[in-house]
């Protein structure tokens, strides 16, 4: 799917009692070298909602992370790894497979307080880096699925959302769709293009979520995961999205709608 402008981030699995059992330091060189990357993500695999997932710079952050599924802690608290960053809320029960992948850098997006003599909230964002982290909600039938706007969730704290910021309202910052100042209008659209292929290529039907990385400069789409039961609260980016649409699609109107697919699909 490259030639279409979609890539995927390569994957390592490893099953838990392997990396329990096992050397700390030849697995942390295993990883970094056949994914070729100085620092990893890790997240359990068959999960969501940020649970367990965590930046690791070296081989002592995934010592601690080891040591927590080890352990079965609910959660690593904050600033337990060597970089700054919030409470990561730990797989309850423990995964059997963990997931690592290369860290994809992006340059942080900053929403200031008031500023000086004024009431007004000001967007900061460097541009030197052309990824963007992006999730996605599609609905439709099978074979013809509709992208909504992407929404970007700002971060409070380190390089990894928690689970607060993505489904608790007042913590994280949905801006959507993403400003002009950060994804052209004509970038965003081919990147709801490509969504969309990937959505059909992969048969979703009803709605799901896809989470993604997209060149700000050209709409490309690097897929990082693809939920096909979305976690749902009253602060969902669904709903936010489905709002952004043009008439805008209401909460009522938006759960209607996915009543009536499932029941097209169940006859």
């Amino acid at each position: 799917m490259q030639n279409l402008g979609i890539f995927t981030i390569p994957k390592e699995l490893k099953r838990t009692d392997e990396l329990i059992n096992s050397s700390i330091p030849i697995n942390w060189h295993d990883l970094t070298t056949k994914l070729q990357s100085e620092t990893l993500c890790v997240k359990p695999a068959r999960d969501g909602c940020s649970t367990g997932v965590a930046r690791l710079r070296c081989k002592e952050d995934l010592e601690v992370y080891v040591s927590a599924l080890e352990s079965c802690l609910p959660r690593l608290t904050a600033n337990s790894l060597s970089k700054a960053h919030g409470v990561i809320e730990m797989p309850n029960p423990t995964s059997k497979f963990f997931i690592f992948e290369p860290f994809v850098e992006t340059d942080e997006i900053v929403i200031s307080h008031k500023s000086a003599g004024g009431n007004t909230r000001h967007l900061t964002w460097k541009g030197q880096n052309e990824w963007v982290e992006v999730t996605v909600g599609v609905m439709g039938r099978k074979g013809d699925m509709h992208s909504l706007s992407p929404s970007i969730t700002v971060k409070e704290t380190g390089d990894i959302l928690s689970l607060e910021e993505k489904f608790q309202g007042g913590t994280g910052i949905n801006l959507t769709p993403p400003p002009t100042t950060i994804i052209s209008n004509e970038a965003l659209q081919k990147c709801k293009q490509r969504i969309e292929i990937v959505a059909n290529t992969l048969g979703l039907e009803g709605f799901s979520r896809i989470d993604a990385f997209v060149n700000a400069y050209n709409g490309e789409v690097l897929v990082i995961e693809v939920n096909t039961v979305p976690g749902m609260t009253p602060s969902t980016v669904l709903i936010h999205q489905a709002l952004a649409e043009n008439p805008p699609i209401y909460p009522r109107q938006f759960f209607r709608i996915v009543l009536d697919l499932a029941l097209q699909r169940s006859k």
